[in-house]
C-alpha cells in the first residue's frame, strides 16, 4: 500500500535535511494508511479492546530527504501470527524514486490493561489479503 506526504521544515534538522527519527513517523502514516485500506483504522481496532504497541523497530537510512520533497511510504506486512505482526516500509524521494530509507516495526496484541492476547482470525485473514478486503470490514466480524 502506498501513500504520499511533503517534508515539511518542521521535519529539518539544521543541516537542511529530514531528523532520523521522523521517518518512524512516516511508518506510522504508512501503518495507519495500510490498515485504513483494508477496513480496520486504528479507532476501531481500539474499540473493540486491540491495541498494538510497537516492541520493535528498524530503520536503514540510505540517501537525505530534504525540505518540500514529497515521499511515497510503501508498507507491506512482513509476517503476521496470532501474536505479532510486522510491517515492512519503504520510503522513496517521489520525483526519482530513489530509496530514502527502509525499515520495519514489530507489533504485539495488548488488551486495555496491557495483558497480551490473540488476533482474531477474521483479522488475520484481513491483514494477509489487503487486495481482497473492498467489501470486508474487521467491524463486521
Amino acid at each position: 500500500m502506498k501513500t504520499s506526504t511533503r517534508v515539511f521544515y518542521k521535519d529539518t534538522d539544521k543541516m537542511g535535511v529530514v531528523y532520523y527519527a521522523n521517518y518512524l513517523y512516516w511508518f506510522e502514516i504508512g501503518r495507519a494508511e495500510y490498515m485504513r485500506s483494508i477496513g480496520c483504522s486504528y479507532k476501531e481496532l481500539e474499540e473493540k479492546n486491540y491495541l498494538m504497541p510497537v516492541i520493535e523497530a528498524l530503520c536503514k537510512y540510505h540517501h537525505p530527504a530534504t525540505y518540500d520533497e514529497t515521499i511515497e511510504i510503501d508498507t507491506s506486512i512482513g509476517s503476521i501470527s496470532k501474536l505479532k505482526l510486522r510491517f515492512d516500509y519503504k520510503i522513496f524521494r517521489k520525483d526519482d524514486m530513489k530509496l530514502l530509507a527502509e525499515g520495519y516495526t514489530i507489533h504485539a496484541y495488548v488488551d486495555r490493561n496491557g495483558k497480551i492476547q490473540r488476533l482474531p482470525q477474521h483479522l488475520i485473514d484481513l491483514l494477509n489479503s489487503p487486495e481482497d478486503n473492498n467489501s470486508k470490514s474487521f467491524l463486521n466480524n
